[in-house]
């Protein structure tokens, strides 16, 4: 006899391991009692007065949690030589935020990661938590190979060593093994073949349609703590009683020794696609990705499509969104001009300087028509959904025209690289060249363009008065390059809103179209250095590279300051959260704004390549130089499956299909950057919606 079972009975010895008191105890159990009642039981042998509600079984073995506690033993297929582990759910967790400060965070390490996610923005005071998540530090040899390279060694390591290799992040790890996904946007569409993840028994896959529903937000919460120091690095929230606005919303202007130098610096386009491989999996639970208590995770803007950003109730998430752009142009994650760097950094130092003054924020819904066409631009122009299916509202009763004599050049037609003046007319997403104004009158165009679906790419340099716009145009050969010359500020700032819109199906009668042309002709403005700097250069202590990328350092050294605070003279009078929303704007604007590299390999093709995933569209790019080659709209797409036994993605659109494996990272990151990002665009513009997570882990979790 033993805890009341007969010996013989079908009953057996279950070890368990108590974390908290380090000590191991052994249950008679059968294999129909449920998870619940081991718990209890374990819970009164123990006889320890302490609240024992946090607590779940851990399986290392099998690296799952037992938290369906209705399921039985045999359910989960515990049986007499499984060991598990009686431990909390909510554990330490280092968090780096986006302004690099560190914060020791109470997170509930047994929910799927999304989710812990919400709760501790929640917790921060971060609206919209699905634009972002959470991924591991990356250090510098996470860019020398590609991540399949890494995992062949490290699986060569561990047997040489006779060790079981342990989870990792990047490692797809299914409690169900699944035959595939069949993420579709057309039930008529046939299932892509997926074969099962491991020779587990597996379920069926379904089709998954993406409506548009609504679900309420959770309530889960838990508690936060930290040490607090006082170099303003680290923080305590139960300090602050809770104020995380005060503490969040500013930062130190110069991040901490150690934080700056665990920055990991990209080289070259395939060593910023490597960077991707650190995201968790949104699907799965912390404690399954490898991570362990007191671990450090960042917590980053991983969708760049932000919505909704208000500066009254977005004091954190703008500061953190502003933070998170400012270190990518620093640590060159992004590439920018001249010009652009030096508006960035007198942007930087207008943050800085208004740091410690008391700022009147008004309701950004609400803005008078006294405001200066910087912050008229950044109220009209949609911050969120470029590309989206939100459109703002059309004047039906006449179609506008732009025309004007611009400059044309088509690199692969013309011999010689020479411009040549066209006279060119804009209606209805079509672009027309004419020989001059009296051709278009009477004769066919010279040339015809369609600009829906092009990309579209400043190509500015004040200095030299070169206003130029880069068209890369879809083809039947792939993507048509043409360059269009503008001779004035003005004639650029039209001209460049009208392609932007055209290159998402909006015409010039779209109510953005002003609103645009002044965003664009004040991101101008900003770049253009005043005659003079608006404060005293010997009064401000700057380290220019606290300001500037370092490659402009090295080439503007000794004279960098001055040109800084010349720079700073055109956003001298703006607060502290319009200069950062003026930072984030300009950011936006950058052409790699936003694409998230993946290194690819096509089924069919030999040589890798790049492929791009931004909020509305994917795109195949040159490995070396990053042109594109392809580029197809999310608008377009119909399935995307994976095949997670080859670790191979298809995704299908209208009028072709693609079949891929990504070598950079697990294909279970990029599976999740395309369906993030198509359930973004399906956010409304009720400002009272809730998140919908059943629709997000349908879309990205790789399985029903």
């Amino acid at each position: 006899m033993a805890n009341g079972m007969l010996v013989g009975d079908g009953s057996w010895n279950l070890k368990v391991f108590v974390t908290d008191l380090q000590t191991e105890r052994c249950l008679r159990v059968r294999g129909d009692v449920h998870i619940g009642g081991v718990m209890l039981r374990l819970a009164e042998e123990l006889n320890v007065p302490m609240n024992w509600s946090d607590h779940a079984l851990w399986w290392p073995a099998k690296n799952m949690w037992l938290t369906r506690t209705r399921s039985t033993l045999d359910q989960y297929g515990v049986q007499a030589d499984a060991f598990l582990h009686f431990t909390p759910m909510h554990k330490t967790l280092r968090v780096q935020l986006p302004d690099l400060r560190y914060l020791d965070c109470r997170v509930d390490f047994s929910i799927k990661t999304f989710n812990a996610v919400i709760n501790l923005c929640k917790e921060l005071g971060i609206r919209h938590p699905e634009e972002l998540s959470l991924c591991k530090p990356l250090e510098p040899c996470h860019l020398k190979s590609n991540y399949k390279e890494m995992q062949a060694k490290k699986h060569h390591r561990y047997e040489m060593n006779g060790n079981n290799i342990p989870p990792d992040t990047n490692t797809f790890i299914a409690n169900h093994s699944p035959t595939g996904s069949t993420h579709s946007l057309d039930k008529t569409f046939p299932p892509f073949l997926c074969a099962p993840v491991s020779s587990s028994k597996s379920q069926n896959s379904t089709p998954i349609s993406s409506p548009i529903r609504s679900n309420t937000w959770k309530n889960d919460s838990y508690k936060m703590n930290g040490n607090h120091t006082t170099n303003g690095h680290n923080i305590s929230l139960e300090l602050l009683n809770g104020s995380t606005d005060t503490a969040l919303a500013h930062s130190p202007a110069v991040p901490t020794h150690e934080a700056r130098s665990k920055l990991v610096k990209p080289k070259s386009l395939v060593e910023r696609a490597r960077m991707n491989v650190a995201w968790l999996d949104s699907s799965l639970s912390i404690m399954e990705q490898g991570v362990k208590e007191f671990d450090t995770l960042r917590l980053r803007f991983k969708f760049y499509s932000f919505y909704d950003l208000n500066a009254r109730l977005d004091a954190v998430r703008i500061n953190q969104l502003y933070e998170q752009a400012k270190w990518q142009i620093l640590n060159e994650e992004i590439d920018c001009t001249e010009e652009e760097a030096l508006m960035f950094a007198a942007l930087q130092v207008q943050v800085t300087l208004q740091a410690g003054v008391p700022q009147l924020i008004e309701d950004s819904t609400n803005l008078s028509a006294a405001d200066d066409d910087i912050d008229a631009a950044l109220t009209d122009l949609e911050f969120s959904l470029e590309g989206s299916h939100i459109h703002s509202p059309v004047d039906i009763t006449q179609v506008p025209e732009l025309s004007d004599y611009l400059r044309f050049l088509k690199p692969k037609r013309f011999t010689l690289k020479a411009y040549k003046r066209f006279w060119f007319t804009c209606k209805d997403l079509q672009l027309h060249l004419y020989k001059n104004h009296q051709d278009s009158k009477t004769n066919s165009p010279v040339y015809e363009i369609n600009l829906r679906g092009c990309e579209v790419t400043p190509d500015v340099n004040l200095s030299q008065s070169k206003f130029g716009i880069k068209l890369e145009v879809p083809s039947a050969d792939g993507m048509s390059e043409m360059w269009i010359r503008c001779d004035t500020e003005e004639q650029y700032a039209k001209w460049m809103a009208a392609c932007r819109l055209a290159s998402k199906g909006r015409s010039l009668a779209d109510s953005s179209f002003e609103a645009e042309t002044r965003s664009i002709a004040a991101f101008l403005q900003m770049q253009r250095a005043a005659p003079a700097p608006a404060i005293n250069p010997a009064s401000l202590d700057i380290t220019p590279e606290d300001y500037v990328p370092s490659r402009f350092t090295k080439k503007l050294k000794g004279k960098l300051v001055q040109r800084i605070l010349e720079a700073h003279a055109n956003v001298k009078s703006l607060s502290s959260v319009d200069a950062k929303m003026n930072y984030i704007k300009a950011w936006q604007s950058l052409p790699d704004f936003g694409v998230s590299l993946f290194v690819v390999k096509l089924v069919g093709h030999k040589k890798e390549e790049l492929l791009g995933v931004a909020s509305n569209r994917l795109m195949r790019m040159d490995i070396n130089t990053g042109d594109h080659i392809k580029i197809w709209r999310f608008n377009t797409v119909k399935a995307w499956n994976v095949n997670w036994e080859v670790k191979q993605m298809m995704v299908q659109f209208e009028d072709s299909s693609i079949v891929f494996s990504v070598l950079s990272a697990d294909c279970k990151v990029i599976h999740e950057f395309i369906g993030g990002y198509i359930f973004l665009s399906m956010r409304s513009k009720d400002s009272n919606q809730s998140l919908n997570e059943e629709l997000y882990h349908k879309l990205t979790s790789g399985w029903v």
